[in-house]
């Protein structure tokens, strides 16, 4: 160690001088400079500007619409409530996942693994995420806020302050979560919180709707009260995030780096199996053991159907997402009726998209297909039973609320389903080597766009079938 680092026996390292000296050795090894760095900053900020304001003015001028005005107000005001609740929920999982405190892995084996004081280590990143809590929550509520049509500029400036309240609880509480000594145990009771009021206030509307009443939404703005309710424990969070900082292990920092690495890879390479590989083999993990099972001798094709039935069983969260998903579908048909067609067939692609690990395995793996033998086309029709059953259950069960009787449409509509999520399932790897084509936008990557949209381009075609045959 340099004199510039040499500590007394006993006393720990200066985190301030140890950045500093890092901070000085990456300058020397990189050649981009700050103007650089600025404008891929900028450049990001204007697209997600411009995205932004265009999906919050979409949103709008359809809720301001005949189509958007169809339901009851009270029902699109209870669905909104029910979205937040659900969005929530999985914000939160998603900071739970992630840490929201991550380092590059080489501060986890040089830096974090050293005595160096873990606090003064991690508060800056502390810092920049509260910072930027406060501003992307604020600015979440003031487009949720612009979006359904919230007028005057006190009931905007109550929605800014209640997302940044929001957002800033939110970070604090994930935090808390990653530096205590049971992250697992009151994280999971406010996931399920979350989630399970999401699901009461859809249950109540789709029952209040069926039974013949409507609850009618507040007369005044909920903004300011739910701002000043979340601003005292945003507060308490932040302190008691500020004191768990020494308390982040290694181990909840490495967890968290490889989920942001995999959704960075995702996003750059347009390849989502970075994500839902690490997701899918966490899921797995968390069983520990599993009890071995003696199928019935039905020959390779029964055997392989019957271990596919057994997959959700073992792991019976993807039929809770299953039903989640139809309870989605019965709220957004009572309160935005003309949306029912779309949801039906894009919840239904998302719900089967659940139960097709099986063909997944063995669509993305030759290993896996010449281990089990039998032929590509035996492997894909045994592990396509499932989910074929799942779309059946799903249209026998969804058709009632977007509209009465069956016709042709709906067959077309089963067949195409079970057609995107095999598309989805068996997806082979990204190449990117593929047929470019230069317009007057630039260059447009048709072969790589082909590949992303691998099972969604069916969805697409089944939407479109749909709205104009209504």
């Amino acid at each position: 160690m340099t004199t510039e680092l040499a500590v007394r026996p006993g006393d720990l390292p200066d985190a301030r001088r140890l950045r500093g000296r890092l901070r000085r050795a990456r300058r020397r090894h990189r050649e981009v400079s700050l103007g650089d760095v600025l404008t891929d900053a900028y450049v990001l900020l204007l697209f997600a500007g411009m995205y932004g304001w265009a999906l919050v003015s979409e949103v709008r001028d359809f809720l301001g619409s005949p189509s958007g005005r169809q339901g009851d107000p009270g029902d699109r005001y209870w669905l909104g409530v029910a979205a937040a609740l659900a969005v929530a929920g999985l914000a939160w999982r998603g900071l739970k996942s992630v840490g929201p405190l991550v380092v590059s892995p080489a501060a986890q084996s040089w830096v974090v693994s050293s005595p160096v004081d873990r606090r003064a280590w991690l508060l800056p990143r502390f810092v920049v995420l509260v910072a930027v809590a406060v501003a992307g929550g604020g600015l979440l509520g003031l487009a949720a806020a612009v979006a359904t049509g919230a007028g005057g500029a006190a009931d905007l400036a109550g929605s800014a302050l209640a997302g940044a309240a929001c957002g800033t609880l939110a970070v604090a509480l994930a935090v808390v979560a990653q530096g205590g000594p049971h992250r697992d145990g009151w994280g999971r009771v406010l996931d399920r919180g979350l989630f399970g009021a999401a699901g009461a206030v859809a249950s109540a509307l789709v029952v209040g709707h069926l039974a013949g009443f409507s609850v009618a939404p507040p007369a005044a703005s909920l903004g300011w009260v739910l701002g000043f309710a979340a601003v005292p424990p945003a507060v308490v969070a932040v302190v008691r995030a500020y004191r768990a900082l020494p308390a982040v292990d290694r181990a909840s920092l490495a967890g968290g780096a490889q989920v942001a690495d995999a959704v960075a890879g995702a996003a750059l390479l347009l390849d989502p199996s970075f994500l839902t590989g690490l997701v899918e083999s966490r899921r797995w993990r968390s069983l520990g053991v599993v009890s071995s099972r003696r199928f019935r001798p039905l020959g390779r094709f029964g055997v392989l159907v019957q271990a596919e039935l057994w997959r959700p069983v073992r792991h019976p969260s993807a039929l809770g997402v299953w039903a989640a998903l139809l309870l989605t579908l019965y709220a957004v048909a009572v309160a935005l009726p003309t949306l029912a067609g779309p949801a039906q067939v894009v919840l239904g692609f998302l719900a089967v998209g659940r139960l097709t690990g099986g063909l997944r395995a063995v669509g993305r793996s030759a290993g896996l297909r010449r281990s089990l033998g039998g032929g590509d086309t035996l492997l894909h029709l045994a592990h396509l039973v499932v989910p074929a059953v799942s779309v059946v259950i799903w249209y026998a069960a969804s058709v009632p609320m977007v509209h009465a009787g069956l016709g042709v449409l709906d067959g077309v509509l089963v067949l195409g389903t079970v057609l995107a999520a095999h598309r989805a399932a068996t997806r082979p790897s990204t190449t990117y080597g593929g047929v470019a084509v230069d317009t007057p936008v630039g260059m447009i990557p048709v072969d790589l766009i082909r590949q992303v949209v691998r099972g969604p381009d069916v969805v697409g075609a089944l939407v479109l079938a749909q709205l104009l045959w209504a």
